[in-house]
């Protein structure tokens, strides 16, 4: 059922941002390495393929939580850091809010992951949608709060301002920025030479930049959400 409702949604996404709401995947992508080449790679030539240096020195990792737009094909909001924690990802969710007032309603396609339906979060939903937070209870003892589940339910109620949409177990790749994390790995961070974690940073916002301006557009989604024939 979790297929066919993301569909759907994916479908209504240009009609929904007509209406001043916005429809936006969203994911994490950790362990980001600035790995440095020890020496320049040999370039292609006649009869000769590129050469890459195989050794390379470490600068540490990053974890980048990233926006992407269904209806317009955009990256939005790229928060960067050496953590992705439960804190770290509810400061990604208020920047997003805070940044755009004007928008009714947030869509997040999110997966399963613990920090996507946290006690923070849904203290923060229920603050954006006017509820008591009287009604909420306690973590692990009652209310909404009590079970990671009680909390998933209250986080996809559609009434709220902030809606977040899970995709079904095993099957992160229906959300698409999982495809633009494919672009990025391809064409930025496979081949990449990060001299600093400064400079890995400073390189996938470029791209990010790049993309937005001459690649971006709308994915075309073809996944019916049907079942596999015998």
């Amino acid at each position: 059922m979790r297929v066919k409702d993301l569909n759907t949604l994916y479908q209504q996404a240009p009609e929904l941002a007509q209406q001043g709401e916005r429809v936006i995947c969203n994911d994490e992508m950790t362990g980001v390495q600035a790995l440095e080449r020890k020496h320049p790679g040999l370039p292609l030539g006649p009869g000769q393929v590129e050469h890459r240096e195989f050794e390379y020195i470490r600068h540490g990792t990053l974890a980048f939580i990233v926006n992407f737009d269904v209806a317009t094909g955009q990256v939005g909001l790229v928060s960067c850091g050496p953590t992705r924690t439960e804190q770290d990802y509810l400061e990604h969710i208020q920047a997003t809010v805070t940044a755009e007032p004007q928008v009714r309603r947030w869509h997040f396609v999110v997966d399963n992951l613990n920090i996507h339906q946290s006690e923070s979060l849904v203290r923060f939903v229920a603050a954006q949608s006017d509820l008591d937070e009287r009604l909420l209870g306690v973590k692990g003892k009652s209310g909404i709060l009590k079970s990671k589940q009680s909390r998933a339910e209250f986080l996809t109620h559609p009434d709220h301002r902030i809606v977040f949409h899970y995709t079904p177990k095993h099957a992160s790749w229906m959300n698409q920025i999982e495809i633009w994390f494919s672009i990025i790995v391809r064409k930025l961070l496979k081949r990449g030479n990060f001299s600093s974690l400064d400079d890995l940073q400073a390189k996938v916002l470029a791209f990010v930049q790049y993309y937005n301006l001459t690649m971006a557009k709308p994915f075309q989604w073809t996944a019916k959400g049907k079942a596999l024939m015998a």
